[in-house]
């Protein structure tokens, strides 16, 4: 029985609050950039990007010390959008292999992927590793990948190498080697160990591998054992995989209170651009999108904007949401705001050679959005007759396509016509036995030919809407020949007879 062959590979991300704050800010994006935390007045940098560390800021130092370097762009650090960054990286890790597990600290980003028997999927590992490199940099984050057969060693290598952004590929018994150059800082040693090895010279991987096993246990125990596996590359790992759930959602706290449309939709805008990147790497599209808006005073504003069919179109999201807001605008300043969107199948139209192309549905969608804007949401639809005999009794309801066929469609029993006359035409009506006899419609007199009714309807008795009226169905006839076939009601309420509809 031989044993399978362990391959797996280590996703980096250093300085990732300042990364997971930059994500969705691409104007500051090219500038130096500190990430503050803490309460004020005792902030400190906790996190920055290369071009601060490059005019000198360390980590640790406090507001003041901060506000000497005029150039820094700085923020606060968020917990709510570094949790939206590593649950997307997650999720397009888990793209490549189910088997992920998360082993991230308080200043990075780490996970490792399980990519054993992979080849046939994703090709060798550096392609693999090429790819997800590029998926997790369409994220808005750099990142680098080491691919070793040992767990430990693949998390060693790209703390290591994490100033070199790439992939690097460790062979099968070459971890001792690989490991020997990289500085003890990557084993997350406690104080009192680092203390120890800076006392006895010991600054390298490579130095500690050497060091003697028995010896080194007897001065620190089983730790000493641990650590002597690491610098090796021989130590085992319990694989503990993650299960990231795929829910397209990000959040964002705005650094102060946004009152303007335009500055809204900037932001809505780059949070659009990463739903789209993480739904195409999924082959899916964006069926609906919901704009989550929390104000101050602890109020929050929720809309949700629905097209015709699944989309990736950016501007068509921009311009459905901007009509939506415009339209239905909150009503304080905006602190922070939550984009959670519902996947859908990309929409797929099959074209015949010698047919014309069809209206783009998308196109619809913003006239009916600009028509909602000025007459309303429940004025924009299809009507559809309410269970009532009440006149004119109808809801409006969302556009949709017959799905029954068109021999389906045209096996449908042929009626009559009944042209409703809005509004009614009030009439003339004499009568005979209580039943009508002539009436006097458009400058006509009329003699009944045939009267059915009368129907007798009413409702909403409980209420001020009360209604009730009878209905009569006549034939009659002119004196120069025409005929009139029509419906008749009289409102008792009213004592008003008046003819609405025509029949053909």
């Amino acid at each position: 029985m031989t044993t399978p062959v362990e391959l797996y590979a280590c996703l980096y991300a250093k300085e990732f609050p300042c990364q997971a704050m930059l994500r969705l800010r691409p104007d500051v994006r090219s500038e130096p950039c500190v990430v503050m935390a803490g309460e004020p007045p005792f902030e400190y940098a906790c996190s920055f990007n290369a071009k601060a560390r490059v005019l000198g800021i360390t980590r640790g130092m406090t507001r003041v010390e901060i506000d000497t370097f005029s150039s820094v762009t700085v923020v606060f650090r968020s917990q709510i959008e570094e949790e939206a960054a590593k649950a997307a990286i997650l999720e397009c890790a888990g793209a490549f292999s189910p088997r992920v597990e998360n082993a991230c600290n308080d200043n990075s980003f780490c996970c490792v992927i399980d990519i054993a028997g992979t080849e046939k999927l994703f090709g060798p590992p550096a392609a693999l590793a090429k790819s997800l490199l590029e998926r997790v940099r369409d994220l808005g984050i750099a990142a680098s990948i080491a691919v070793s057969s040992n767990f430990q060693t693949a998390i060693c290598l790209v703390r290591g190498l994490s100033s070199r952004p790439g992939v690097t590929i460790i062979a099968l018994g070459e971890e001792r080697a690989a490991l020997t150059s990289l500085s003890l800082t990557v084993l997350d040693l406690s104080e009192e160990h680092a203390e120890t090895f800076s006392l006895w010279g010991i600054h390298t991987l490579g130095m500690l591998a050497e060091l003697p096993e028995k010896a080194l246990i007897a001065r620190m125990g089983q730790e000493g054992k641990r650590l002597l596996q690491l610098a090796r590359g021989e130590m085992r790992h319990l694989f503990q995989p993650v299960e990231p759930s795929f829910a397209l959602e990000e959040r964002m706290e705005l650094d102060t209170p946004v009152e303007l449309l335009d500055s809204l939709l900037f932001v809505i805008g780059v949070m659009l651009d990463q739903l789209i990147v993480r739904a195409t790497v999924r082959i899916l599209a964006l069926a609906s999108v919901s704009v989550s808006l929390f104000l101050e005073g602890g109020e929050s504003h929720t809309r949700t904007v629905r097209p015709a069919l699944p989309t990736n179109d950016r501007q068509l999201w921009i311009k459905l949401i901007h009509l939506d807001l415009e339209a239905h605008p909150p009503q304080a300043p905006i602190l922070s705001l939550a984009l959670t969107a519902e996947p859908g199948a990309i929409s797929k139209v099959q074209l015949g050679l010698f047919s014309p192309q069809l209206p783009e549905p998308m196109r619809l969608d913003v006239t009916l959005a600009r028509i909602r804007a000025i007459v309303g949401e429940d004025c924009v639809g299809r009507a559809v007759l309410n269970d009532t005999h009440k006149p004119d009794e109808f809801r409006m309801e969302a556009f949709s396509v017959a799905t029954g066929s068109i021999s389906e469609l045209a096996r449908r029993p042929h009626c009559a016509a009944m042209r409703a006359l809005r509004p009614a035409e009030r009439i003339t009506v004499k009568l005979r036995q209580k039943r009508p006899d002539a009436l006097f419609f458009r400058e006509k007199l009329y003699t009944v030919q045939q009267a059915y009714g009368p129907w007798v309807m009413s409702g909403d008795w409980w209420n001020q809407t009360l209604w009730s009226l009878h209905q009569w169905d006549l034939v009659a006839h002119s004196q120069d020949g025409s005929s009139l076939c029509c419906c008749l009601t009289y409102q008792t309420a009213s004592d008003c007879w008046q003819i609405v509809a025509l029949y053909d």
